[in-house]
């Protein structure tokens, strides 16, 4: 197998701990209008992320960094082609990320109110705009023949598109849910449990006609088994969570994610962004990646740098493992809520 070719799988795998790590995330800040009654609940739920969330938005600069340099036309035409939703979904994690730091500055509630606000928000908008942006590469997209993109934004708000988006949305938005009947004690728990049981069932039909749609219009043998896999997963996790098995349900929702992936990179295969308009103007693996001598750098750094950053974000999470609840928050009212990690 060549090298262009494994870091296509490479960059496929970054994406997968990305939307893995990072989604719960965005599912937990969605979840702060219908699990956060008052503000110590808001609390409790900002604080099961708040020693990881930070540590999980690095694979998506890593993933970056990793196509950059892979494949840099692949990344040129992309974040070119893609530009207006990809500083949308900058300027959100910008804004959820500010809100964590500043919400407890200052103790007026109508100060708090608006940086819940901008949690919630920031939250939302990458987790719809990233599966809108994911089925437009699927899809293909208008392409010349110096690979520029020649559509137009509206361009990409295509009903298979924004399938896609809501998919991601819901996805993450359950597997945020699941993650909070992890990692609370008390009513919060329970009342995170049965959220999860009503936005799973959404979350199975929306997802199952995205991956119906993904694999007749333009996947794979590979791509199909992928879409499968993930719809028996996601299906044993509404009923591990349905039944209180709440590891399991986290666990299986998690491999969800990475089968649904994927099943969007197998769709890809061999090609990475696909023309709409002419596919001899489509980007491969070969005419997108960087020299062998680039691939080969980047996988001896990779190699070794890969299980230390491993090792060191499982240590992080086995550190914060424990659960919390509202007695956390009342028996230390003085105490910061998420800018100490």
């Amino acid at each position: 197998m060549e090298l262009s070719t494994i870091w296509f799988w490479i960059i496929a795998f970054m994406f997968i701990g990305y939307f893995v790590l990072d989604g719960f995330d965005f599912g937990v800040g969605m979840s702060l209008p219908f699990l956060g009654k008052d503000d110590v609940d808001r609390r409790v739920l900002i604080n099961t992320i708040g020693p990881v969330w930070d540590l999980n938005e690095t694979w998506l600069i890593v993933a970056g960094a990793m196509l950059f340099a892979a494949f840099p036309e692949w990344y040129a035409t992309m974040f070119s082609g893609f530009y207006l939703p990809l500083l949308l979904i900058l300027l959100a994690l910008i804004a959820r990320g500010v809100s964590f730091e500043y919400r407890h500055q200052r103790p007026g509630s109508e100060w708090k109110k608006w940086f819940d606000g901008m949690i919630v928000v920031g939250s939302a908008v990458p987790a719809l705009l990233w599966g809108v942006a994911f089925a437009n590469v699927v899809r293909g997209v208008p392409l010349d023949a110096d690979f520029n993109y020649i559509g137009t934004f509206f361009d990409l708000l295509n009903p298979y598109a924004l399938l896609g988006g809501v998919t991601t949305l819901m996805l993450f938005f359950t597997h945020g849910v699941v993650f909070v009947s992890l990692k609370t004690v008390g009513d919060i728990r329970l009342r995170a449990r049965k959220l999860a049981v009503r936005s799973g069932l959404v979350t199975i039909v929306v997802a199952a006609s995205f991956l119906v749609w993904t694999t007749f219009a333009y996947g794979t043998l590979a791509s199909a088994i992928f879409a499968a896999v993930a719809a028996v997963t996601l299906i044993a996790s509404f009923f591990a969570n349905l039944r209180g098995m709440e590891r399991s349900a986290f666990a299986l929702m998690a491999v969800t994610i990475g089968l649904a992936v994927l099943t969007l990179f197998a769709s890809l295969f061999p090609d990475v962004m696909p023309a709409s308009n002419d596919v001899a103007n489509s980007l491969t693996i070969e005419n997108a990646s960087s020299t062998p001598y680039t691939l080969m750098v980047m996988t001896w750094t990779a190699v070794i740098a890969a299980p230390v950053i491993l090792f060191y974000q499982g240590f992080t999470y086995w550190v914060f493992r424990k659960r919390i609840g509202r007695s956390h928050i009342e028996d230390h009212e003085l105490a910061p809520e998420v800018a100490v990690h």
